[in-house]
Order: structure tokens, then sequence, then C-alpha cells
């Protein structure tokens, strides 16, 4: 840590320069970052005690983890503690025996009262190069004096800037950027001081434009200023930011700078540009398995390659594969065990899935479906073509059980098969199950389990005798984020002239969401002897009525002289009956 390293390093040598006459010694050189301060910590930097010991080089401990520690270790500490062999009476510092957090403290004002050192505090920020020589991308509006060379940034009237339209933007091969192939546009006049000039021909990087565009989006039409103050009020910040975990030193870096330069001058009213972030997981090419052949061709399991010798690698194709317990094996011969393994796509490894080719064979739909039910939204996740199938037939039932089976040219009907009747209970029951389960994953990006939830339904559909229009509408909203083609023909087949895309998403209704019954136990004598079914409000003696029509609780109720009834609604009935008497059967 920060503290075990620089402070460490001042302490260690303010102990060698007391009892030597010299600094301590030196294993890292970091003179790219900050003031170019050297550490040298063996005690508590784990690459510094790696070489200490490996030299036998003698190793001071000057932070042990708490008073008790002797510091007998095979291993540097880099955390808080405690002070020792810190204090220099000759220099006037005395710090052992104080937290190394007081401590550092401690050095920092004594090294500023003596003129020793002040602190500091430094950034790893680096100069990033803005300039692009390229034809895309925002002109940088800046003119150079033809006189001088002076660079002048336009004024405010002046702007916006336009890209100049050119029929040839490729690169010139003089390494001027292709803008420089303008000579009209390039050529221009200060609108201050009306000398000529000459435009900048490199262009901003993309980053340029994408820092800020969420703030566009909020009041795209503006021509008089980046963002309109009240609209930017109304709408900042950004509920979710999704993007890969890449984007942590990336593009959320550079949006989150701007952001903050934009409060500053009072632009934004938010000190942050996003309320969440979500990073998505990302999608490995399909599984490949490898076999292991010794120099005469022979299969070696993988189990065993590690003592085998020298070995080459062979990929085996799926068909060939099959899986016994945890392992996966060859089909011809289970002895062999295969390594099963799922790379990031690539060309070089050549598991790149083409989503075109996807698309002509299962639509669109089909692959956007796929992608959320493979699993979790933030995990990575292995590609199937075969698992593709199980969404499309999915998508295939949903159709025919919407529209009816096709004719015999295999052509479907531009109707539906829904009645105007009024849902049951059931179904509306099944319906709003449906609504408030995909609408909480949906919030949760929990995707896969929300398909997985109208996948239940329609399984529950099919039961029914008759489909009623106005569950199944609702369904089709429900299904329109996910599979958003297939469900808009579906809504337009269902009598509807306008989108569904302007229809409010269904919300669940609370009173379908219990079970009108629920499971009621029942005792005899103080001992569960089981359950029965009852309607929620259910009343004692409709209890007790269900209860001795059971199978299995009314043996111990036929005949028997009922004594009492202890009931307590929705969570328990208990009867008691007298005991036998001996001989009476």
């Amino acid at each position: 840590m920060f503290w075990g390293g620089l402070f460490g390093f001042i302490l260690l040598s303010l102990t060698y320069w007391s009892r030597h006459g010299y600094l301590g010694y030196i294993f890292l050189f970091p003179c790219s970052y900050g003031t170019g301060a050297i550490m040298a910590v063996p005690a508590h930097d784990t690459r510094d005690y790696e070489f200490a010991t490996k030299y036998d080089i003698p190793i001071c401990w000057v932070v042990k983890q708490d008073a008790e520690d002797c510091h007998v270790s095979t291993k540097a500490y880099a955390g808080e503690g405690i002070m020792q062999n810190s204090s220099n009476m000759k220099l006037g510092l005395d710090i052992n025996g104080l937290p190394s957090k007081v401590a550092a403290s401690k050095i920092i004002e004594w090294a500023e009262k003596t003129g020793n050192g002040k602190k500091k505090v430094n950034y790893k920020l680096r100069d990033w190069l803005f300039a692009r020589q390229r034809y895309w991308g925002e002109p940088i509006p800046v003119i150079f004096l033809e006189e001088t060379g002076e660079s002048i940034p336009l004024l405010e009237s002046d702007l916006p800037l336009m890209l100049p339209e050119l029929d040839d933007f490729t690169p010139t091969g003089t390494g001027e950027p292709p803008l420089s192939k303008a000579d009209s546009w390039v050529k221009t006049t200060d609108s201050s001081s009306g000398k000529p000039a000459r435009r900048e021909t490199s262009t901003m990087p993309q980053w340029a434009g994408s820092c800020w565009y969420y703030l566009r989006f909020m009041d795209p039409k503006n021509t008089r200023e980046l963002v309109d103050k009240a609209k930017e009020i109304y709408w900042s910040p950004v509920d979710v930011y999704i993007g890969g975990a890449e984007h942590a030193v990336l593009h959320l870096l550079y949006a989150r700078f701007w952001h903050k330069f934009l409060y500053d001058i009072g632009i934004v009213s938010t000190k942050e540009p996003f309320k969440c972030v979500i990073n998505q997981g990302i999608i490995l090419g399909e599984v490949q398995y490898i076999a292991y052949k010794d120099l005469d061709g022979n299969h070696v399991s993988a189990d065993s390659a590690v003592t085998s010798g020298e070995l080459q690698q062979e990929i085996i194709p799926r068909e060939q594969v099959t899986k016994s317990g945890d392992a996966f094996v060859l089909k011809h011969d289970p002895n062999i065990h295969l390594i099963a393994r799922a790379h990031k796509m690539s060309k070089s490894r050549g598991n790149v899935i083409n989503p075109d080719d996807v698309i002509s064979e299962y639509g669109a739909d089909s692959l956007r479906l796929y992608e959320m039910f493979m699993g979790p939204f933030r995990d990575s996740k292995t590609w199937s073509t075969s698992g593709i199938e199980g969404v499309y037939r999915f998508l295939g039932r949903t159709w025919r059980l919407i529209i009816g089976l096709p004719s015999s040219n295999d052509t479907f009907q531009g109707r539906t098969v829904t009645e105007d009747g009024e849902p049951t209970f059931e179904q509306l029951q099944s319906l709003h199950r449906c609504i408030a389960k995909v609408t909480e994953e949906i919030e949760g990006t929990r995707f896969n389990t929300g398909i997985s939830a109208m996948m239940e339904f329609i399984n529950s559909a099919y039961k029914w005798n008759k489909l009623p229009r106005s569950i199944v509408e609702v369904f089709v909203l429900l299904l329109s984020p996910y599979a958003p083609h297939m469900a808009e023909e579906l809504w337009f087949r269902l009598g509807h002239s306008s989108s569904s895309a302007y229809e409010p998403f269904p919300e669940a209704n609370p009173a379908y969401l219990k079970d009108p019954t629920i499971v009621l136990p029942v005792q005899i004598n103080g001992k569960t002897r089981g359950t029965i079914e009852v309607e929620e409000g259910c009343s004692e003696d409709d209890a007790f009525r269900l209860a001795s029509q059971n199978e299995k609780l009314n043996k111990y109720l036929d005949g028997k002289p009922i004594k009492k009834r202890i009931f307590v609604p929705g969570k328990i009935l208990n009867v008691i009956v007298a005991p036998q008497k001996a001989g009476v059967r």
C-alpha cells in the first residue's frame, strides 16, 4: 500500500542514515511517475522482500501489524500498523509506537518544518493525443495566421465548424491529413483581424463527440447552447451506463472527465454523469474440444498428458465428443479424456460467429433472444449454435399458438385464432405472474430468467381450451422488447393499426399474484398428520370438513369423539380427540 511504500522508504532511509551514515539499499526506480522518488522497502514491499532475501540483504522492519507483532515473518507486510525502528532523535523525529497513518502525517509535518520537503498530491494523468489525421471526426475550431503562424481559436459566433464535402478523403501520401485537399475550406481569414489564415486540418478523435453525446440527446435541436439548463436538470444524471469492462479506462473515464469539467464551469448540474454502471459479459466462441496425440499418432488422455512426453494437439469435431460424468471424452474411445475450452472470438482462432449468417438462418429475433437467454447479462457466456435452436422453437411455438397451424401450402392465415371472450381467473393469474416476473428480471438485467417466464406462460397457454384476445395482446407487448419484429407482426394481426412501440408496458395486478388457496397443516393431538388445501379466509368449520374428507386424515378422526378444535386461520388446524378406551375398536 502507499503508506507502507513511500513513507516506509522515508523511515527506512532515515534509520539507515542515522546508523550507518548513508541511505539504505535501493531496488526500484519508478522515475517516470511523480517526483521520481525511489522506494526501497524490503520489509514492506513484496518485490523488494524477494530481492533482499535472495541476496541475503538485512531487512529492517519499520511497521508491525500490532503491538504484539515480533515480525518473525516469511513475507513482506504491506498493511497499516504500528511504527518501530523509525525514530531519529538527532533529527528531532520520534514516531516509534505511533500508528502508521499518524506517523506519515508527522513525517510530512517534520519535512516541511525543517525544509526537507513538502506535501504534494500526484495524479497519474498523461497527455492525450487529441488530433487525428483523417477526414471523419469533428474539425478542430482553430486557425493559424499566415504571417506569424499564431494559433487562434474560432469565435463562438463562427461555430459550429462543419466538415467540407470531399469526393476523395483517402490519405494524401504526404503526411498531411485528408482535409488539406479541401483548399477552399482550408484557406480562410481571421474574423477579428481580417488577416489570411489556414484552418487546422487534423480532426478530433471519436471521444470528442461520444464523451458528451448523452447531454446532447437531452436537447438535440438546440442551436444556441450545448443543452438547455432546465432540460439538463430534468434528465440528469443518466440512469444506467452499459458497457464492457474496458470502458472503465476508456469511454467511461473520459466521459466523467468531461462531465466534471462541465460541472466546474456551470454547464451541468450533477457532479457525476451516470447513476449506475453495468458491465456486460463478453460472448466467447464455441467450445473447442482438444485431444492429445503422441508422436506415433495415438491418442493420449488429457488427464495423463503431463507425464506422457512430447504431444501434439488436435481439435475434435463436436459430433465425435460425448460427456462422461464431469469430463468430455471421445465417443469411440471413452478412455480418452479431452480438454474443453472456450476462447474469446478472434480471426486467428477461427471461432468468430458472423451474425449475418445466424440471422439468415434463424432470423434477427432469434439471435437477439438467444443472446439474452444465454445467461446473466453481466457474465461471460459461451456461444453455442445448437443452443439458438431452442429459442427459435420457442418463437415458432408462440407464432403457431396465436396464428394457428400453417395451411397445406405451408402458409399462415392473416389473422389470429384468439377469441373475444372473458379470460378465466387461472388465465389472468398465469399472465400477471408472467408480467411480474419479466418486469422484475428486466429491472435486474436478468433477461434470461425473464425469457424462461415467457416460455412457461406459452406452455400453460397451450393447455387452454380458448385463447382470449385480451390475454394474448398483453403477452405480445411483454414479448416486444425481446423479439420486436415478430411481436410487431402479431400486434398488427391482432387488429391494431399503430405500432406496439407506442403502447405502455404491461403492469402486473397484485390481485392475481396471490394463490387463491393455501396449504393448511393439520395436527391430531398436537402431531402433524397431513395437510389440506383450503381457500384463503377459510372458516374453522370448512377446514374441519375438508380434513374429515381427506383420506389420510380421516383414519385419525373417523368415529372418534372430538374434545376440542384449535384453529389459526391460514396457519394450522389442531384437532384434539379423546383417547380410545381399551378393548373398544
